[in-house]
């Protein structure tokens, strides 16, 4: 062999040799970058389990933060608040009742007109209108006489079918979903704008008096009977339903909850006992914390940088608005420490709340082959492109995690509510029969996680006490269920009865 051929046998063996390892690098650096992101899935994993011992803790202290509440004001992270609806609808209410959803950019005006028993629902109307930008910014004059126009508008459409008894005014539900201070069915102050709204003069006002004078002024016929919330109106539609449903909870993108109370148990009630020797209790359950939640770096990290640290602690770990943030959030680490997507951090990762739960929902309930609803997600949303199929099988154990952190911590919730009403258990010959109303967007979307919540509550019941508890779904609280609220709070049902 010349000198030539052994230079270039030589030259092309240390160009073998280089590459080899180069790929015998790229592998051990993919190698450990693969045993990181396995390292940093494990660990949420462990910090986000919900072992039944612990759910009992969590249902124990829901019970004790609920009898604190009814207490005292103040004296619980509940905040227990008594609604004054005392009366639920049940089934023979009969009429022509209205409602107003009042909660967002958007207010919602339906006509629900009741037949009794035989009846039901005879038939319902509703229109949907936007609030345009500026009063939501302004008077509180300019804004409840805009509604009061819209409503009167509304009404003008009454069919033949709605026939108003003389010498009688219309009676509206309202569902209004922003913090009031309640002092009767149908009076409440209000405590604070949110969701882009920043109406100073209205603040510390009666919105029931505001409407109320707003409609006089737009001569509309029409009286408030009930002030309201959606989780009330959910439980409100659930009893006419059904008049074993004693708690409705809200899994949307919020979370709330709450129950049908014996007057007698609630200390911090001082006004007459009702005739119903019931009250409905507003749990305002998202503000719920206990020591036994199992709560992770990146709950906290959210919670830190939210515009209410500290407050809504059990909203920010189950319910819409937060469980894909908390994915984010994983994924962002994973990016950054274990090179997840890539040697570059897509840059949208870095977006909070980018990631919303119905794209988490979607990728969780992937069942195809090669998880391909999940690469279109990240691409889509994300702008991240040619991920692997072991990437996208860590994404989709990842919802699981936090999905199933999220039920199961709903279920203790709701174990919480039953223990208080001494609903958790079933003596021997009892025939008692519980049943529990929701709705949400998260509850009616996300079938894993309402499977799991379901699933959870039995377990956490066990099997003889879980067969006299059923769910079910009751849409609409916020709109048939005020109108349900205004008619068993009717004004004409007082005036009869004297």
């Amino acid at each position: 062999m010349g000198k030539v051929e052994v230079g270039a046998a030589v030259i092309c063996t240390a160009t073998v040799c280089a590459a080899t390892a180069l790929i015998v690098r790229h592998r051990m650096r993919s190698t450990g970058r693969w045993a990181k992101v396995m390292a940093i899935l494990n660990e949420v994993e462990e910090k986000c389990a919900t072992p039944i011992a612990k759910l009992r803790q969590v249902a124990d202290a829901m019970t004790v933060e609920m009898h604190a509440g009814l207490a005292s004001e103040g004296g619980s992270k509940l905040k227990m608040i008594i609604s004054y609806v005392d009366n639920l609808p049940n089934g023979d209410e009969k009429g022509v009742f209205y409602a107003l959803d009042l909660g967002g950019t958007n207010f919602r005006v339906l006509r629900v007109h009741l037949g009794g028993k035989e009846g039901r629902v005879v038939k319902q109307d509703v229109a949907e209108v936007s609030i345009p930008p500026h009063l939501m910014l302004g008077t509180s004059h300019d804004l409840f006489d805009y509604i009061a126009e819209e409503l009167a508008k509304f009404v003008a459409t009454e069919g033949e079918d709605f026939h108003l008894a003389s010498g009688r005014q219309r009676e509206l539900g309202f569902t209004f979903s922003f913090p009031v201070r309640q002092t009767s069915i149908a009076s409440g102050t209000l405590i604070k704008w949110t969701k882009g709204f920043s109406i100073e003069d209205a603040v510390g006002e009666d919105v029931v008096a505001e409407l109320t004078k707003a409609m006089e002024r737009k001569g509309l016929n029409m009286r408030v009977s009930a002030l309201v919330n959606d989780t009330i109106g959910t439980l409100a539609g659930g009893r006419y339903d059904d008049s074993d449903v004693a708690v409705a909870v809200i899994l949307g993108t919020g979370t709330n909850a709450a129950y049908v109370e014996r007057a007698h148990a609630i200390p911090k009630w001082h006004g007459p006992l009702p005739k119903s020797e019931e009250m409905v209790i507003n749990i305002e359950w998202g503000n719920f914390r206990s020591s036994h939640l199992p709560l992770t770096e990146y709950d906290h990290a959210m919670d830190y940088e939210s515009l209410n640290p500290g407050e809504q602690i059990f909203e920010k770990i189950i319910s819409g608005m937060y469980l894909g943030e908390i994915v984010r959030r994983v994924l962002c680490r994973m990016a950054e420490e274990a090179a997840l997507f890539g040697d570059t951090i897509p840059e949208k990762l870095r977006t909070p709340f980018i990631l919303r739960t119905p794209e988490m929902s979607a990728m969780h309930h992937d069942q195809s082959s090669d998880l391909r609803n999940v690469g279109n997600k990240l691409k889509d949303i994300l702008g991240i492109s040619n991920t692997s199929l072991k990437t996208r099988k860590v994404i989709v154990e990842l919802c699981n995690i936090v999905s199933t952190r999220g039920a199961r911590l709903a279920a203790a919730g709701v174990i919480g509510i039953l223990k208080k009403l001494g609903r958790d258990t079933v003596g021997e010959g009892e025939k008692q029969k519980t049943v529990i109303a929701m709705d949400g967007g998260l509850f009616e979307n996300y079938h894993i996680f309402r499977q799991c919540l379901y699933d959870t509550i039995k377990e956490m019941l066990g099997e003889g006490v879980s067969d006299s508890v059923r769910i079910v779904h009751f849409n609409d609280g916020s709109g048939v269920g005020a109108a349900l609220l205004a008619s068993s709070h009717s004004h004409y049902l007082q005036v009869n009865e004297q």
